[in-house]
């Protein structure tokens, strides 16, 4: 179904409130197509996107990494996932950061979806792929410890879901668009 869009409302003036080595913060003044006028803070956006990677080391196997996340400051498991580099595109990211953090690569790759984490804050996209057909290889990350590579059974997807340290948002959509390219099959 086609929903029509409607008007973007008008940047009027853009300010750049913080700053740190990460990220930028900016205050956006608006004017809404009836008048309305808003002030929005939003993280800055500018980076080439990220990726986020649902690698099946065979057709049973799903391959997961356990590493440290300083937003909870705790130890969580979720796909592999970084940055795009400049010059690189979603395909190229997703079999690097396979490389990097769980020491494989993919012959071939299935874009699932883009999405968006906070659209309200922020406006980086990450695209979401299923990796197949994996061939080991390891490339150095940018982790500051190794990550624990985790295989687990595509039948426990129920199990995965409902564990504390299987929270990540992104994650969770990802297993569960798989779930749903799995289930057609």
């Amino acid at each position: 179904m086609n929903l029509p869009s409607p008007e973007l409302p008008k940047i009027l003036k853009r300010t750049l409130v913080a700053s740190s080595r990460f990220f930028k913060i900016e205050s956006l003044q608006l004017k809404f197509s009836n008048g309305e006028q808003r002030e929005f803070e939003r993280m800055q956006g500018g980076n080439t996107g990220s990726v986020l990677i649902v690698p099946f080391y065979d057709k049973e196997t799903i391959l997961l990494i356990r590493e440290y996340s300083a937003g909870t400051h705790s130890y969580q498991i979720g796909f592999p996932k970084g940055l795009i580099d400049p010059g690189e595109t979603p395909e190229i990211a997703a079999n690097r950061e396979l490389k990097e953090e769980v020491g494989f690569g993919a012959h071939s790759l299935h874009e699932l979806k883009k999405v968006t984490l906070a659209p309200s804050y922020f406006s980086s996209q990450m695209t979401l792929f299923m990796a197949f057909d994996l061939y080991p290889e390891k490339l150095s990350g940018d982790e500051p410890e190794p990550l624990e590579v985790i295989r687990w059974p595509v039948d426990n997807i129920d199990e995965l879901l409902v564990r504390d340290d299987f929270q990540e948002a992104r994650s969770i959509a990802a297993l569960l668009l798989t779930r749903k390219v799995l289930a057609e099959k």
